[in-house]
């Protein structure tokens, strides 16, 4: 399976949250999964790409051309795509990955994340989705999320679109069970309340 990580570019987190991604890494190449990501060296990325490498997993690094400068990219992976835009590199990283995790991030994380929770919701895909949720980091999210739900912005049936998790175990074990409800754009009424 290859699994699609999602995660911060920034350094100078809380050393937990590296810890976690690393292990996220290291665990998921040791089970035998590839890893596709968006290239990046640093931050939760860059770390969860060297527990994979370190672990002898299989890694795609996946980022748009104008990322190409020194120490912004990891290019010892196993494959190295380049994009001419962000939003083929969303596109392709999606294309390769049978499941998605995202770790701790900022908006680029929370802007993949919706989108691929978007595509499913409207039945574009069915791939397991999972949110790590390290140090609490996605409760506040997840608690908008449901408000909107019951507020009636969104169907209640979103909500079982993805799994929030603790651990990187967790994680892993949630992208290998069953993915839950399809979406449809021809039965969204099926996620009412």
């Amino acid at each position: 399976m290859n699994i699609c990580v999602y995660g911060a570019s920034a350094d100078g987190l809380d050393g937990e949250y590296f810890s976690a991604a690393y292990e996220l890494g290291r665990l998921l190449a040791r089970e035998g999964h590839g890893l596709v990501f968006g290239g990046g060296r640093g931050g939760l990325m860059g770390e969860c790409a060297r527990g994979a490498l370190e672990a002898g997993g299989a890694v795609t690094g996946i980022a748009p051309r104008f990322f190409d400068e020194p120490g912004i990219l990891r290019k010892d992976c196993a494959e190295f795509i380049f994009t001419e835009t962000m939003s083929e590199r969303k596109q392709l990283m999606a294309g390769r990955a049978d499941a998605f995790i995202a770790l701790p991030g900022g908006i680029g994380t929370f802007e993949e994340f919706f989108e691929t929770l978007t595509l499913k919701q409207l039945g574009r895909h069915c791939k397991p989705m999972v949110l790590l949720n390290t140090r609490g980091y996605y409760e506040p999210m997840t608690a908008l999320l449901a408000r909107s739900a019951a507020e009636g912005f969104m169907s209640h049936g979103c909500m079982a679109l993805f799994s929030l998790c603790d651990t990187p175990t967790q994680a892993l074990e949630l992208v290998k069970a069953p993915s839950g409800p399809r979406g449809s754009i021809r039965r969204l009424s099926d996620y009412s309340k």
